[in-house]
Parts: structure tokens; C-alpha cells; sequence
């Protein structure tokens, strides 16, 4: 192969290579912010693709001879990078749904606040829990699974074959089930705990029906949520981190 050669088909290996990755890096929270720096995102995306070029290179097919065939390699490396990119993100709205879910239990609904991984305002619980979950995936390390899945997923969706669709949107259906049951899942202490306070509540209106209980009822009920979430935050970011874990293993072959 003469130099002209390598050079054209080490060129359209990256190309497709940065369309793919380029995706990814699009869906997953933080890194597709409009608020993040786009010169960062594009600056990680070329690198991630400099360094798999070599390392995916025996993967790729045949350099096309027309555009079209072109046209088709890189559309199908951008949907499997949107899919990717989705059942990632899909992952992070664990913390969104429970957050919000404690919101509306602990009285604090009405408390909104910017949430850099959804990227829309959001309870203040629910802000706060994506930020400590994003922060632990890369203080835990898990942030080196999804690189690893990145690279994994030319095994499962080698370039240029077709895409079984069906699958696919079954498997993102899925994570969106999961990700939503683990959400209600990780907000069952407060939900426990409410059902007993009001009960409880609803115990005292009966014996001392002169006391206002709505004045008293919301302070404590803040309180009390405020020590719940203390305790527990531990619990439900190990459970959270479990499942974002055993979730990206099977993209990695383990």
C-alpha cells in the first residue's frame, strides 16, 4: 500500500470512528451540556478517536468506492453512537426520578434549581443527588466503563454490518423501565417514613383537633426528610453505582 493509500484509508477510518464516539459524547450528561465548553467535547471526541484508530483498525471494512456506501457507513455509526449515548443517559435520570420523588414527599417540590446532568431546572433534591452520582461515578472509577464501552461496542456492532433495530429499541425500553423502577426504589425509605408520619398526623388531628396542624406538620416534615436523606444517601448511591455498573458490564464483555 503506498503512502497516498494508508494515509485515505486511515482518514476515513477516523472519520467514521469520530462519528460514532462524537455521538456518545453528545448524549451523555455534563459532556453534551450546552453550558460545556464545545471545544472540550470536540477536543475529547477527536482524541478518543485518534487513539482507537489503531486499535479498531482490523474491524472497519473496505475504504467505500462511492459516496453513498459512505453516506450508509457513517449514518449507521451515528444511530449505534445515539443508542449508546441514550441507554448511558437513560442511567442517569435514576437519581432525577427519586429526587424528584422526595421532593414532593419531603414538602420541597416547590424549591427549583438548575440540574447540570438533566440540564433543566429540577427539585433541589433532585439536583442535588445528580450532582453527588455523577461526582461518585468518576471518583469510583466507573467513568473508565463507559470508555471501555465505547470500544467494546465495535464487537457488538462492527461497522458497516446492519443493525438489528428491534433489539435495540427493546434494550432502551428496558433500561428506561429499570432506570424508573430503581428511581422509586432508591426513594422507598421516605416513602415508608411519610406513610408513617402522616399516619401519625393523622393519629393527633383526631385526639387534639384544635391543633393547626398544617403549621406544624411542614416544618417537621422538612426536617425529618432532611435527616431520612442524611442517612440513607450513603445506601442509595451504592445502589445507584451497583447498577450503572452491572448495567455497562455486558457492553464490555464481562
Amino acid at each position: 500500500m503506498v503512502l497516498e493509500e494508508f494515509l485515505e484509508v486511515n482518514a476515513f477510518i477516523f472519520i467514521v470512528i469520530f462519528s460514532r464516539i462524537g455521538t456518545v459524547l453528545i448524549f451523555i450528561p455534563g459532556l453534551g451540556s450546552p453550558r460545556f465548553f464545545g471545544r472540550i467535547r470536540l477536543f475529547l471526541a477527536f482524541a478518543i478517536s485518534f487513539i482507537l484508530t489503531p486499535i479498531v483498525f482490523d474491524v472497519y471494512p473496505k475504504m467505500p468506492t462511492n459516496v453513498a456506501e459512505l453516506i450508509v457507513i457513517i449514518s449507521g455509526e451515528i444511530l449505534v453512537g445515539g443508542f449508546l449515548g441514550l441507554v448511558i443517559r437513560s442511567m442517569f435520570y435514576a437519581t432525577q426520578t427519586a429526587g424528584t420523588v422526595i421532593a414532593f414527599i419531603s414538602g420541597m417540590a416547590n424549591t427549583m434549581v438548575y440540574d447540570p446532568v438533566v440540564e433543566q431546572q429540577s427539585a433541589i433534591v433532585a439536583g442535588f443527588m445528580g450532582v453527588v452520582a455523577t461526582l461518585l461515578l468518576f471518583v469510583t472509577n466507573i467513568h473508565h466503563l463507559l470508555i471501555e464501552s465505547m470500544v467494546a461496542s465495535y464487537k457488538l456492532f462492527e461497522p458497516g454490518s446492519s443493525l438489528n433495530l428491534g433489539d435495540m429499541a427493546y434494550m432502551l425500553a428496558r433500561e428506561i423501565n429499570d432506570t424508573f423502577k430503581l428511581g422509586v426504589q432508591l426513594s422507598a425509605p421516605f416513602l415508608v417514613v411519610s406513610l408513617a408520619y402522616y399516619v401519625g398526623l393523622g393519629v393527633l388531628t383526631r385526639l387534639s383537633p384544635q391543633i393547626p396542624i398544617f403549621f406544624v406538620a411542614m416544618p417537621l416534615q422538612i426536617v425529618i426528610s432532611i435527616i431520612v436523606l442524611s442517612l440513607s444517601i450513603g445506601g442509595m448511591m451504592t445502589v445507584y453505582l451497583r447498577h450503572v455498573q452491572e448495567r455497562l458490564l455486558p457492553f464490555v464483555g464481562v
